[in-house]
């Protein structure tokens, strides 16, 4: 006789299960000419740069998903994520669970506001070796709140919905976890994802940051500054 309060509980799949699992996904979709873009984690850190771990710990703040988050964790690096592909304001993902088709997530993100890229530009004109460092890919600690600031590229809470294909009714179930997890795995190898994901063309965002630093350069060519010496002076401190 069924209980009201009778509850089904399911078991997790192990790390191999997973794994198993997620190989039979992929050789599945090799056969039928789909070409997709997993998720590696080649060591016990699902993030190796400053700014891939950034993303992992702004992911933490959002909310109480304790067990979630764990779950996403084990998932990713059990390489359940079998697909990820970041896009302008969106994630599509493929990841395996318990059954035999994976899940289908996706991950949408509000558009930066256009002051907000203004701030950001600013940020990155400060200074010319941070450009250029940004210019090769190689993102400088010096602009980490570039990212991590409250008006910078890292979504908040209020900019970032999901949803995901399993029946689970939590917001965040842990597939979307392990989703997100892997995008910062995949920043790790591409840190212009972080632009193209808040609808930022990074060839203009540079050209527009380098214009505008000119322009204040040029602009600050004529007035005098008192670090600049006099020609009268540079003769008696040299002894001419």
């Amino acid at each position: 006789m069924a209980k009201y309060w009778n509850t089904k509980v399911f078991s997790q799949p192990t790390a191999e299960e997973l794994k198993r699992r997620a190989q039979l996904s992929m050789r599945e979709a090799e056969s039928k000419g789909k070409v997709y873009q997993p998720v590696v984690i080649q060591s016990s850190k699902i993030a190796e740069t400053w700014w891939g771990n950034a993303w992992c710990e702004n992911l933490e703040k959002y909310a109480d998903y304790g067990s979630r988050l764990e779950r996403g964790k084990r998932y990713v690096r059990s390489g359940a994520v079998i697909d990820l592909k970041i896009r302008k304001g969106k994630i599509n993902a493929l990841v395996q669970g318990s059954r035999k088709t994976p899940y289908k997530v996706e991950v949408r993100i509000s558009p930066l506001k256009e002051v907000r890229i203004e701030h950001i530009m600013e940020q990155c004109g400060r200074r010319l070796k941070d450009l250029e460092m940004l210019a090769s890919g190689t993102f400088p600690e010096e602009l980490k709140e570039l990212f991590t600031g409250g008006e910078g590229l890292f979504p908040t809470s209020s900019e970032i919905s999901f949803s995901c294909s399993c029946p689970d009714w939590a917001l965040m179930c842990k597939h979307v976890a392990a989703t997100l997890y892997g995008v910062g795995a995949k920043l790790d190898e591409n840190p212009f994802l972080f632009f193209s994901l808040r609808g930022i063309d990074i060839d203009r965002f540079i050209d527009v940051t380098l214009e505008n630093r000119t322009e204040q350069m040029l602009r600050n060519a004529d007035c005098k500054s008192d670090r600049i010496i006099d020609e009268s002076d540079a003769m008696v401190l040299f002894g001419l």
